[in-house]
């Protein structure tokens, strides 16, 4: 409460014999008038009352205490009253400090709000024209930049950054999708409205020559465009609550992110992720032609489950019941007599309520089935496929840079992958004292083994992990079982250190009895898979396949703590905007 407040307290009251009362457990500085009734709870409240008072009448003024757990007032001690006294006086000199600096603060704001106006009112009378005697600008993206030097150009983008110089020198950074490209203007480029209101995200078309920067200073790509001339195409709002820089921030709750991510992606580190995941899929492509598998599009609405009923996204298909595929696999599986090897890029939808950081209701799932394969080539083709596909994308000097920004401790993958058993893993888990988290249990040959233990133990060991062997009942129907241990099957997750698993395979059952004999465990009604089943009886052959999430494996590639971060505008429950 500020002296001329109490003050005004004071006035309105009647205080017997002269005496400010003030009452350190029951008192209070808010809403007490210093009486024996009403009185203050601090002995300053009652000296700053007393300072508010004319000067004639503050001498015949005392202040009488009652401390905590005491019964009567008592005269403050001339020592408390010298110290609240000096406390009072300091207050009022930083209070009226405080009020000078306000004052020259808004006076500076004002004089510098009235020359930013006046040059905004002197620039609309400002006309740029292009030169006609300079030659004629080429046309070009920022990523064809180093090429052009020292030659004149036009280049077109999005206003990343700029930074304004004095009054004759702007600073631009250009952002057109293919790179970044700081531009210079100065002189009568500056003076323009369009040059006054300019904000980022705003787009603008640049004309000049790209030059070198001189030796000691910085800009991307080591040159800067000189501009003799320049044009506004499109201006973003400004202002505090709409400009760009007002949607959202580095610091921003998640949830505003992703509902912002339309103007997220635009950022330096969002758009490297998504143009490194662009390499990953070609890469993947790459691979596969390579190795020559032909890439064929299944279908995205079915009327057959792959991953088990509960995770069915359903809908009406003209009065059918059908549902959004889970996995293109058995598709892939069709393809094999007709096509040999065969892969696809493709959404998969799992309407499975949950909220990891590793899993989305649609993401995309790059999946290969080849015939006449056993259980170990799978292995050694997943390996190899991996490996390849991150030198791949290794070998391009633009992505390698993106990564390196993104991930610098990542390094191409040279050594073997770790082979363990499911059976180890459980031992592997109870010995290092990992246990069940719902009864903090040691696990048993059974358990489905949780994302968190997994991950704990591979990141622990720090290598990538073939998991062989699963169990049956926890794993999918067409897994058939091994030769020399019927409980478990011919199958494999892939875990990368910081991810987890990011591929899933096995070999596939091509007995139709034992086919059928799985649909029947499953409580399946085969009838819809007829056209799977006639696999089984028009040259049935063993074939083995798998299925890796490209958000999990762009995570992993470029340390993002999820896939949400990892695709263009991810789904997941609660989220189907933007």
């Amino acid at each position: 409460m500020t002296s001329d407040v109490l003050a005004s307290k004071t006035a309105q009251m009647s205080i017997e014999e002269n005496i400010i009362f003030v009452d350190e457990a029951a008192g209070s500085d808010e809403s007490g008038l210093g009486t024996k009734s009403a009185p203050y709870k601090t002995p300053f409240a009652a000296v700053a009352a007393i300072a508010g008072m004319p000067e004639e009448k503050q001498a015949s003024f005392k202040i009488h205490v009652k401390k905590a757990g005491d019964e009567e007032y008592g005269e403050i001690t001339a020592t408390a009253l010298k110290k609240t006294k000096k406390a009072h006086e300091n207050a009022v000199k930083k209070a009226k400090k405080q009020a000078e600096q306000t004052a020259k603060d808004k006076s500076a704001n004002d004089a510098k709000a009235a020359e930013e106006q006046q040059r905004i009112d002197e620039s609309k009378g400002v006309v740029l024209t292009e030169d006609p005697s300079l030659p004629k600008a080429k046309t070009i993206r920022i990523s064809e930049s180093v090429e052009n030097r020292n030659t004149r150009v036009r280049v077109s983008g999005w206003v990343s950054s700029l930074r304004v110089q004095g009054k004759s020198m702007m600073f631009v950074v250009l952002r057109d999708g293919t790179g970044f490209l700081q531009c210079v203007l100065t002189d009568k480029l500056c003076h323009t409205y369009d040059a006054a209101t300019l904000t980022q995200e705003s787009t603008i078309a640049i004309s000049g020559e790209i030059k070198e920067v001189p030796q000691g200073k910085n800009a991307p790509d080591g040159h800067e465009l000189v501009a003799d001339f320049w044009e506004v195409i499109g201006k973003a709002p400004g202002g505090d609550d709409d400009a760009y820089g007002s949607r959202f921030n580095v610091d921003s709750d998640p949830s505003v992110l992703y509902h912002q991510r339309h103007l997220v992606i635009r950022g330096e580190t969002a758009s490297s992720v998504l143009k490194v995941r662009a390499r990953v899929l070609r890469a993947f492509r790459d691979h596969f032609d390579g190795v020559g598998y032909t890439e064929v599009t299944p279908p995205a609405m079915v009327q057959t489950q792959v991953e088990g009923g509960s995770t069915l996204f359903s809908l009406n298909y003209y009065g059918e019941n059908a549902y959004l595929t889970q996995s293109s696999q058995l598709y892939l599986e069709t393809c094999l007599p007709a096509l040999g090897g065969v892969y696809t890029t493709a959404e998969s939808f799992r309407a499975e309520n949950s909220h990891t950081r590793r899993h989305l209701s649609e993401y995309t799932h790059c999946e290969a089935e080849v015939p006449f394969i056993d259980f170990e080539e799978l292995l050694t083709r997943t390996e190899a496929m991996i490996k390849d596909v991150v030198n791949r994308v290794w070998a391009e000097p633009t992505t390698r840079a993106m990564i390196q920004k993104l991930n610098p401790d990542f390094k191409p993958i040279t050594e073997p992958f770790v082979r363990m058993r499911y059976a180890d893993a459980i031992i592997w888990l109870n010995e290092h004292g990992i246990k069940r988290q719902e009864d903090g249990k040691d696990f048993e040959f059974g358990d489905d083994i949780p994302e968190a233990p997994e991950r704990k133990m591979t990141d622990a060991i720090n290598k990538p992990i073939l998991l062989t062997n699963f169990p049956g009942p926890i794993k999918a129907f067409y897994m058939p079982a091994t030769k020399e241990d019927p409980r478990v099957t011919e199958s494999f997750d892939l875990l990368m250190p910081g991810v987890g698993e990011i591929v899933g395979g096995s070999m596939r059952i091509f007995n139709y009895d034992h086919l059928m004999a799985a649909f029947k465990r499953e409580g399946l009604d085969p009838a819809p898979y007829y056209w799977y089943l006639d696999q089984c009886k028009y040259g049935a052959c063993p074939h083995g396949g798998f299925g890796l999430g490209i958000e999990r494996f762009v995570a992993w590639l470029t340390n993002r703590y999820t896939v949400r971060d990892c695709c263009l505008y991810p789904r997941f429950p609660g989220r189907c905007l933007p």
